[in-house]
């Protein structure tokens, strides 16, 4: 769990596209790192909001994920100055299955100052 954040890391949560952050580790978001209430995707505060669910809590399909890969890993490629520390996005709350979370952001190759969970860089199926 990240409680702390240098001064050029990002803390990169799941969020709803609502910006409610009221679980989970957009809500660790809200409380330690400045996530701002309403803004559902993108940077805020130390932060970026990737959303998994939409503006009604439901998981969002592939296609839009997948563009909001795209968005995040564009948002990381203009600021080459920060380290983007992405957490499990959509593997609690939101209830997908990590493999497939994983799997699709190698979908695209992810900028190099994008550090992705521990885990994902040892499971086979990533």
């Amino acid at each position: 769990m990240i409680t702390d954040l240098k001064d050029n890391e990002i803390f990169v949560f799941g969020s709803n596209l609502a910006g409610l952050h009221g679980g989970g580790a957009a809500r660790q978001a809200f409380n330690l790192f400045d996530a701002q209430w309403g803004i559902g995707e993108g940077l805020t505060g130390k932060c970026y909001a990737f959303p998994t669910l939409d503006r009604k809590g439901d998981k969002r399909p592939e296609k839009d994920l997948l563009e909001s890969i795209r968005k995040f890993y564009h948002c990381a490629e203009e600021n080459p100055q920060k380290i983007f520390l992405l957490t499990k996005v959509g593997c609690g709350i939101a209830g997908y299955q990590e493999e497939y979370m994983c799997k699709l952001f190698m979908v695209l190759e992810a900028p190099k100052n994008v550090t992705k969970p521990e885990s994902w860089y040892s499971w086979p199926f990533c």
